[in-house]
């Protein structure tokens, strides 16, 4: 029987992590359409100042603020109505001293007005509008490059694009942009008791349901997950397909991890290339394997599908993420008193699902190859090593899922 080379804290784990990875710097060209939660690869330079002139923010009439200045409910202002200025035309109308000249929101402000009235503080005819309020000098104007200035860089290499930064491209006419490429990465499920989800289960066999998982939580993180048929549990196998996988940015090989007879990773990466660490401090996902082999990580994962998931969130997410030229994911947390008492596990942290029910935080851990335990789950709560129980009603943090 192998055993594990002393088992790694959790902390030291996700160092040694984050000193072996760094963002890959292949770009990739893609259309507005797909930026959005892409990565920048290049500084967007405005050649054009947004808006390119003096703008109305408002429905109303542009006019000389001066004009307005003793308008009042008792003592209104009369102006002569000069014309109307249509959207998406230059002005060819000045309003010059007693004029004011009709402007739909977005139109171009004409040549002497210096100010918009709303028309909530006005009545018109054909001919005159009464002024009742007064404005100042450039109200209701979105000015020339006030949004954008030619010349400015609004948006800068490594930013993430949201929606409003997509607003941003397109008001720059920016059709196409260079983004990051996502980081490939290879899942490889080990097992000769697995069958691939959509074929006929065999008596004996179960569906590869770590897979699907792992490749949900790289997408999620910016990663494009390449997923692998299952391989057999045996030196050569696994060695075959971590070469085949190499062109990869990141190989996660799940199952094969542990320290039983069918579990060889540590055999097979330890010739491969360095061994990181193998067996870490945690409940549930000791069994984890992580080596730095010819300038890439390989990550093994438990078999058991919700130690592997839950190793996915605390290990897998921040490499996919660092990869991507993503910050580290932000965790919300709620604060919640537990619902029964928990008696956990001296000398390892345990990262305990529960779910959350009129302010309590119910644990629904059942065991390690349950994914139930992670899918009725809305967060965790962490027990450090050196607490053996948490008792009914004290207070815990939970970590949220999502």
């Amino acid at each position: 029987m192998r055993t594990f080379r002393g088992l790694t804290s959790m902390e030291e784990a996700t160092g040694l992590i984050e000193e072996h990875t760094g963002p890959i710097d292949r770009l990739q060209i893609v259309s507005l359409a797909d930026a959005l939660e892409r990565v920048l690869g290049e500084d967007i330079k405005a050649d054009f100042d947004v808006p390119s002139r003096d703008r109305s923010a408002m429905d109303g009439y542009a006019v000389v603020a001066s004009d307005t200045l003793k308008a009042s409910s008792s003592r209104p202002v009369r102006l002569r109505l000069g014309g109307k200025v249509s959207i998406g035309q230059t002005p060819k109308l000045t309003v010059r001293r007693g004029e004011c000249a009709a402007v739909s929101t977005g139109c171009f402000i004409p040549d002497g007005a210096d100010a918009v009235l709303m028309h909530e503080n006005t009545e018109t005819d054909a001919e005159t509008v009464v002024v009742y309020k007064p404005a100042y000098v450039g109200e209701n104007i979105s000015v020339r490059g006030s949004d954008v200035k030619k010349g400015s860089v609004p948006l800068r290499i490594g930013d993430f694009i949201t929606p409003a930064r997509v607003g941003v491209l397109a008001s720059l006419g920016r059709a196409v942009i260079r983004v990051f490429d996502k980081p490939n990465v290879s899942i490889i499920p080990t097992g000769p008791e697995l069958t691939k989800v959509g074929f006929p289960l065999e008596e004996e066999k179960i569906y590869d349901i770590n897979s699907h998982t792992l490749s949900a939580v790289v997408t999620e993180n910016g990663g494009s997950p390449e997923l692998r048929d299952p391989i057999m549990d045996d030196r050569e196998s696994i060695a075959q397909a971590i070469e085949n996988s190499m062109d990869s940015d990141l190989i996660v090989v799940a199952g094969g991890s542990s320290v039983g007879e069918r579990d060889l990773m540590y055999d097979v990466l330890s010739n491969m290339g360095q061994v990181l660490f193998h067996g870490v401090q945690i409940k549930p996902g000791k069994p984890t394997i992580c080596a730095h082999v010819r300038g890439k990580l390989v990550l093994g994962m438990p078999g058991h599908p919700t130690s592997c998931l839950s190793n996915a969130y605390l290990l897998l997410m921040p490499i996919v993420r660092k990869l991507a030229h993503l910050p580290p994911r932000r965790l919300t947390t709620v604060r919640a008193k537990l619902s029964r008492r928990i008696v956990s596990t001296l000398g390892r942290k345990v990262f305990m699902t529960v779910r959350l029910c009129e302010g309590q935080a119910e644990p629904v851990y059942k065991e390690s190859s349950a994914i139930t335990s992670m899918a009725d789950a809305d967060g965790y709560i962490v027990i450090p090593e050196n607490t053996d129980t948490i008792e009914k009603g004290d207070e815990v943090e939970v970590s949220l899922f999502y």
